[in-house]
């Protein structure tokens, strides 16, 4: 099975810069697309996604936030949010229930210049922690998403710099810590445990891109009891349409 995960910075957009082709080359059995900033009725029909199931949660704002999830199997449930209003609104969450795991789609709230969104990022951090245990008591998990926060030193071109900066706070790193000791695994650190220079997130500024002056921000994560079947976990750097990347995760 294999799984994708993309923040495409505007489903509309992307829609315009081959993502058919890259859907086509793939083959992903698994679609988790983050800041999509549209509504269903905003996107025509996908002829190449046209036997997949679409599952959305769009921002109550318009042009703003939103998850969307594709799967070639029908789940057993799909649940919108957290149940948490004050998230809720964003479109940031959807969990569908397999038989064998629970799969969450997350695009984590990004804590905004001067840090003027830190107290609201740390309130969201904790309720989606929750969310994850109380479904893993269940099943095991997998969630992937741009969780707007680069964990270590390595996972960011300039740490010094931006040792301060949103998604690189001492208080986000602290939360992944989290989320790693209540039984989740970084996949792709799992595979890569010390080899820097990966990147998901580029600027547009200044050819950063070009230089891999970037943050890794987008993860999957699995449940340790569900880690004896990855295959592989990789970064997909060389697509484009956004300024963030595919990342890809493959299951037996």
């Amino acid at each position: 099975m294999k799984f994708h995960s993309w923040n495409v910075n505007g489903l509309r957009a992307v829609l315009k810069k081959d993502f058919d082709c890259y859907v086509e080359e793939h083959q992903p059995d698994f679609l988790l697309l983050q800041e999509t900033k549209a509504q269903p009725d905003q996107v025509d029909e996908l002829p190449f996604l046209k036997d997949w199931k679409g599952h959305w949660n769009s921002a109550e704002k318009k042009g703003y936030s939103g998850v969307l999830t594709y799967t070639r199997e029908e789940p057993l449930n799909v649940t919108l949010g957290l149940g948490v209003e004050e998230h809720d609104l964003e479109g940031r969450v959807i969990t569908l229930e397999f038989p064998d795991f629970f799969l969450v789609n997350v695009y984590t709230p990004n804590s905004q210049n001067e840090l003027r969104r830190l107290d609201y990022r740390m309130r969201w951090d904790a309720d989606f922690l929750t969310h994850m245990k109380k479904l893993q008591k269940k099943k095991p998990v997998i969630f992937a998403g741009d969780l707007n926060v680069a964990h270590t030193e390595i996972d960011i071109a300039r740490p010094k710099a931006n040792r301060k900066n949103a998604g690189f706070t001492d208080e986000e790193r602290a939360g992944f810590d989290n989320i790693v000791s209540a039984g989740f695994t970084d996949s792709f650190r799992h595979f890569h445990p010390d080899e820097p220079e990966h990147y998901s997130w580029w600027s547009y500024r200044a050819g950063a891109r070009g230089k891999n002056i970037g943050w890794r921000l987008d993860y999957f994560c699995v449940s340790e009891g569900l880690m004896d079947r990855v295959k592989s976990a990789r970064i997909l750097k060389d697509q484009l349409g956004s300024d963030h990347c595919p990342i890809e995760l493959v299951l037996s």
